[in-house]
């Protein structure tokens, strides 16, 4: 009798010891291999961008999230995807004065460019508390005012279609291991963000010139310009200054990150600083009066391809935005939005107008334009993963 006992306890033990081992076996083969190190693409006058400790880059997310981006089939109409509002060629902005979603409906705001977006401290235009790329994509895919993917109440949809394409099953499994488990919204989100932090732009001639010691990088008008842009006189460099050209930034080697909006006098409908009921900035937000009209500056790199500007599109070149500070704000004569901007009680301090001759504007263009990043939208490997395959 004992030994039968006994013979039992071995024989359960065995069981459990092998039971075991199946599963963490299993958990082994099901789990993703991904590169121990990311390896950020950037000179080493350029700090790293700052990464949730919940979604580290690999190589496997950033892939992974390319390809989502770029993937038609995450909109109401499968004709849409992020790339339709955020086109590399244009430094993922689309040309547009507002964004249109993929049922035709009309944004309030212009796609802000994704250029080193992984830099920024505070997302879209006008919200102080979206701060993590991995819940901003959430608002495209299922946000309701306005429409963009138009995706709401099709969260299933979404991940069956997924989880049955061979391509995905193989990403996901190598982003985040294998199983239909792992293909959820969650990771999807995480990949989308891996690969937003990935689109970082710091090879425009300007940087060559700045932090790479070619003297000849720029022209003798674009460095006239650099010395205007960052002078008192204008102020421009207040609220588009740093590596980024913006005042909202975060990076390792910052002890805290750095979050601002401004008004800039762009509307001033009622004399009291009245900005469009549909555009009101963090105003929307905060509720508070002295927020009205306050938007975030965006940086300037790439400011060349992303016309047309501010916050609405409604400004249509940077000749015409430079008329608008050295104004001290705009003068919108007749119609709805009529107004004097410079005489905006909001307005910021640093929009308080300016005089430059026809040279000294053609300069400070001219600076602009070396912000240009060539590489940056030729990259391949930000481009659509899905050109040239059949």
């Amino acid at each position: 009798m004992i030994f039968q006992w006994q013979r039992w306890l071995a024989m359960s033990v065995i069981f459990l010891f092998t039971f075991s081992l199946s599963i963490g076996l299993s958990q082994v083969l099901a789990a993703p291999n991904p590169s121990n190190t990311y390896v950020w693409d950037i000179p080493a006058w350029m700090p790293k961008p700052i990464v949730p400790i919940d979604n580290p880059m690999t190589a496997e997310n950033v892939e992974l999230g390319r390809h989502l981006f770029y993937e038609k089939r995450l909109s109401v109409n499968n004709e849409f995807s992020c790339a339709s509002c955020h086109i590399q060629a244009l430094a993922f902005t689309d040309g547009k004065a507002v964004a249109v979603g993929a049922t035709g409906e009309q944004h309030p705001r212009s796609s802000m460019s994704l250029a080193n977006i992984a830099y920024n401290s505070v997302l879209t235009w006008a919200h102080p508390g979206m701060k993590k790329l991995e819940v901003q994509a959430l608002v495209p895919m299922f946000g309701e005012r306005p429409v963009e993917m138009g995706l709401r109440g099709k969260e299933k949809d979404i991940l069956k279609m997924l989880r049955e394409d061979k391509t995905y099953q193989q990403l996901f499994a190598a982003a985040f291991g294998r199983g239909d488990n792992n293909i959820n919204l969650k990771n999807l989100t995480k990949a989308l963000a891996s690969f937003q932090r990935s689109l970082i732009s710091v090879n425009s001639p300007y940087d060559e010139y700045r932090y790479g010691n070619d003297k000849n990088a720029i022209s003798a008008a674009a460095k006239r310009g650099e010395r205007l842009f960052n002078s008192e006189r204008l102020e421009c460099f207040h609220c588009h200054g740093g590596l980024n050209f913006s005042d909202s930034i975060k990076h390792e080697r910052l002890a805290f990150e750095e979050i601002a909006f401004h008004n800039t006098g762009l509307y001033n409908i009622d004399g009291k600083g009245a900005y469009p009921s549909n555009n009101t900035g963090i105003h929307e937000i905060t509720r508070k009066s002295a927020d009205m009209g306050k938007f975030k500056a965006p940086t300037l790199r790439n400011i060349a391809l992303t016309a047309p500007y501010m916050h609405d599109g409604s400004i249509a070149t940077l000749e015409e935005v430079i008329d608008h500070y050295a104004a001290g704000g705009r003068t919108i004569t007749s119609g709805k939005f009529a107004g004097v901007g410079s005489k905006n009680p909001l307005k910021s301090n640093f929009v308080s107008g300016f005089k430059l001759n026809s040279q000294e504007k053609q300069d400070l263009i001219e600076f602009l334009k070396s912000l240009t990043d060539e590489e940056f939208v030729k990259n391949p490997a930000f481009s659509d993963p899905n050109i040239g395959v059949h």
